[in-house]
């Protein structure tokens, strides 16, 4: 009889006990569900980076996956946009690793940063280990409420005159030979001297076996130019927004040849046709692509023409900027 009647307190203790780490488990698990669920930090940010050489922007974006896991895009100031495979974000603060892309060091790419009044701020550290401080700011959503009213079409490059350019940093390789602007080998890029904000752009371009440019619209889209053979459409090759867009088919007319694009950007929806061809069709373009001159997507920019990798030609460079409201 007393051995019995000490087994059942034992036995209630120990219920005890696992109802009370079932219940710590579970407040845990509300928490996480809590901090991640609906997080505020989901949605797209712009991002200002004060580097070593300056500030230099940079672009995040934060979604929800499923009930609770938050991930995310992320594009840095050169290369494509890297997927974030899981973004921590507990008592304001964030934090995420990605790999690194086209860094010489094997070390992660790591940001934590603070939420507050809709902003975030903090540091990204660098795979060479450089801590560099940034804030950002919701990108803008770009929504148009009218169907734009087309201006005059402006010759940009009429084959005689780079008065409507200017070269950015570096050494400029750019010049007028036999009518065309060419672009001598890799250096400055060159970039209008006018900003605008939704446009029509036509323009003719011819590359070398290998070669490599593109056309950033204002100053932080860039529209791919890539000599990519015969290869399937991604978003790094020719006719593509650079990491966020892929042209629906390769229509490349190959190296040494001339091809055309006209290209419509109103707000964040883009409109690619390649060679006659419609390859994107009224896409909307996340954010800015690596090589963005800055991350002020409200704002008005440049068309640059991407001279930092290899030779490239151009020339018939029309703009056909829509009017303002």
């Amino acid at each position: 009889m007393l051995s019995s009647f000490r087994l059942v307190p034992r036995l209630s203790l120990r219920a005890v006990a696992m109802g009370a780490l079932l219940s710590a488990a579970s407040m845990l698990n509300a928490q996480v569900l809590e901090g991640q669920a609906g997080a505020p930090i989901i949605g797209r940010w712009d991002l200002t980076v004060q580097g070593a050489n300056g500030p230099y922007p940079s672009w995040l974006e934060v979604s929800q996956s499923g009930i609770r896991t938050l991930v995310g895009r992320f594009v840095g100031s050169g290369g494509s946009a890297r997927p974030i495979a899981k973004v921590e974000f507990a008592n304001n603060t964030m934090r995420f690793a990605i790999p690194p892309q086209w860094d010489a060091e094997p070390n992660d790419l790591r940001i934590e940063a603070t939420f507050a009044d809709d902003r975030l701020s903090g540091t990204l550290t660098t795979p060479r280990g450089e801590s560099h401080r940034f804030v950002a700011v919701r990108a803008p959503l770009l929504r148009r409420t009218a169907a734009p009213v087309w201006g005059t079409p402006v010759t940009l490059f009429d084959g005689k005159s780079m008065d409507a350019w200017a070269p950015l940093a570096g050494t400029s390789r750019w010049s007028i030979m036999d009518g065309v602007l060419t672009n001598s080998r890799s250096g400055a890029n060159l970039a209008t001297k006018q900003h605008y904000t939704d446009f029509k752009l036509h323009l003719e371009f011819r590359y070398p076996k290998g070669g490599n440019s593109g056309v950033y619209l204002r100053g932080r889209y860039e529209v791919q130019v890539e000599d990519n053979g015969d290869l399937e459409p991604t978003p790094v090759h020719l006719g593509g927004i650079y990491g966020f867009l892929t042209a629906n088919e390769n229509v490349s007319k190959g190296p040494g040849v001339w091809q055309t694009y006209d290209i419509t950007l109103i707000g964040r929806r883009v409109t690619v046709v390649l060679n006659g061809k419609t390859v994107i069709a009224d896409q909307t373009i996340p954010g800015i692509t690596g090589g963005a001159l800055d991350s002020n997507e409200g704002q008005p920019g440049p068309i640059y023409l991407q001279g930092d990798h290899t030779a490239v030609e151009y020339r018939n460079i029309i703009i056909t900027p829509a009017r303002a409201p």
